[in-house]
């Protein structure tokens, strides 16, 4: 362990210098990725399409490439998907992401090129344990074993012998050899496609390991950790794991799941936030304590950003990282080394500095409410529940939320069903902190509700515990990176959930 422990330490600060240097030429870097990437697929059908070798500047790309989501480049991914090669990306590509980034009848397969594989997804990886063990000299995490919770993988096309899964599966399963030696379960057991029966062998096994650090998405983390607690009837994970030290966690706010993670992790628990998605690793939080992540620079990604005012328009602008600004809501577009070009992702982040370039998290570009002109993001939904979960020391285990319509001389509200491990004595108080607190984060919010003139007080619905799981279940979504829809502009999620909870009353 002391020669792995000396190569972990070479390797992580080799990489802090190379990091540093993107933090100090972040613009540099970003227009040698741009040249990069459009040099590498100029011979593409897609680079031929667009004339890529004659582009020499982001404002001709812009001008030439259309903005893309996943049904515009679906018809080539179809294809790709059956053995095409050289049309998006001149290497073979043999696996896609099945991305449950909403929870949306329709799924999307992400190409995941052997070099984003490297450049980008395996390359986060390997950073954030080294930021991780650069702000912590003194951590202890690869003397034991890092427990991973993820989804799994199927044959896509046996003719063309592609693979589609979860993108956490496929990593698992392209993982370096010595993290292999580090890691908790065994790939039998980590991929296993039956969720519960996976849930429990995962359990049974890792009860015994000396867990140093685990990794995953919160909520599906939650329920493996807590079914441990089940097992052994430990109260705190640290009767189960004496040196456990770190989660790393992604693919959801952690904001609603921080109070019960402290519940059942040791008080000395480090947290670190990572922002990856099925088309790439966006962020990493650098900084212990804070609230956002820094935007890295150097895995095969070049950015672009759309202000969200002009989201709607026929013909949104967007501008490179060295115009962007802080404190602006944009949409974040992409192109990468897995051959999605000018691709609208759906997420929105915002610059909490720009020397160096962090981001929080806001939300989706679709996942909001404003069916009244408030505007409501995820960020402002995310503070706002905190406060009221502070104020009446209650805990959310999930939530989603809808607008009520008008309705002849009836006014609008917002409705909001609530899971709680811990419930708030008084739901209208909680209702009423709630309220005060999204006028405070939010001027439109504030004007639909001045004197109650368009929008009531919000109706806030506890349902049942398990209510989510079994809405999960019944879709056949347990586990993997399938996630809540947190706002809807329609009724179709709040009513299923309002519903299911009903059947277990």
């Amino acid at each position: 362990m002391t020669l792995f422990n000396s190569v972990i330490s070479w390797f992580i600060r080799k990489r802090m210098h190379q990091i540093e240097l993107f933090m100090k030429y972040p613009h540099e870097v970003q227009e040698e990725w741009f040249d990069n990437l459009l040099n590498t697929a100029k011979n593409t059908e897609w680079g031929l399409k667009y004339d890529y070798e004659s582009i020499d500047s982001f404002e001709e790309y812009r001008r030439r490439v259309p903005l893309n989501d996943y049904n515009s480049l679906k018809p080539y991914i179809d294809r790709l998907r059956l053995g095409e090669n050289n049309i998006l990306w001149p290497t073979e590509v043999k696996w896609f992401a099945k991305s449950s980034g909403t929870t949306g009848d329709k799924s999307k397969f992400i190409p995941v090129t052997a070099e984003a594989l490297e450049e980008c997804h395996m390359k986060g990886g390997k950073d954030l344990l080294s930021i991780y063990c650069n702000n912590n000299p003194s951590s202890n995490i690869f003397s034991g074993k890092v427990l991973g919770l993820g989804g799994s993988f199927r044959l896509d096309n046996e003719m063309a012998d592609t693979y589609h899964g979860d993108v956490s599966a496929i990593l698992m399963e392209n993982l370096p050899f010595w993290i292999q030696l580090i890691r908790t379960p065994d790939m039998s057991v980590a991929l296993m496609d039956e969720w519960e029966e996976k849930l429990y062998r995962m359990a049974m096994i890792t009860k015994d390991e000396d867990v140093t650090n685990i990794t995953g998405v919160p909520s599906w983390t939650l329920v493996l950790l807590n079914k441990i607690l089940e097992i052994t009837g430990a109260k705190n994970l640290k009767e189960v794991w004496p040196n456990l030290e770190l989660f790393i966690h992604g693919g959801v706010s952690f904001t609603p799941y921080r109070e019960q993670f402290k519940k059942i992790c040791p008080p000395e628990m480090k947290y670190l936030e990572t922002y990856n998605a099925s088309e790439g690793f966006f962020g990493i939080q650098d900084r212990p304590d804070s609230n956002d992540m820094l935007l890295m620079l150097d895995y095969g990604i070049f950015y672009e950003f759309m202000p969200m005012t002009e989201i709607d328009k026929e013909a949104p602008l967007t501008i490179p990282l060295w115009q962007v600004e802080s404190n602006i809501n944009y949409a974040l577009v992409i192109s990468t080394n897995a051959g999605l070009w000018r691709y609208m992702i759906g997420d929105t982040v915002m610059f909490t500095s720009t020397d160096p370039y962090r981001i929080k998290i806001t939300g989706r570009t679709r996942s909001f409410i404003n069916a009244f002109g408030e505007e409501l993001i995820i960020d402002n939904a995310e503070k706002a529940l905190a406060t009221a979960c502070e104020k009446t020391s209650a805990i959310i285990t999930e939530y989603t939320a809808a607008p009520i319509f008008l309705k002849d001389t009836e006014k609008a509200a917002h409705e909001w069903a609530i899971e709680f491990e811990k419930a708030p004595e008084n739901l209208e108080y909680f209702s009423e902190v709630l309220d005060n607190a999204l006028k405070s984060l939010n001027s439109d919010y504030e004007a639909k509700r001045y004197h109650n003139l368009m929008l009531l007080l919000p109706v806030v619905r506890q349902v049942e515990k398990g209510t989510f799981y079994e809405w999960f279940r019944e879709r056949g979504k347990l586990g993997g990176q399938s996630k809540v829809p947190r706002l809807s502009n329609e009724r179709k999620y709040v009513e299923e959930i309002l519903a299911m909870s009903e059947k277990y009353i």
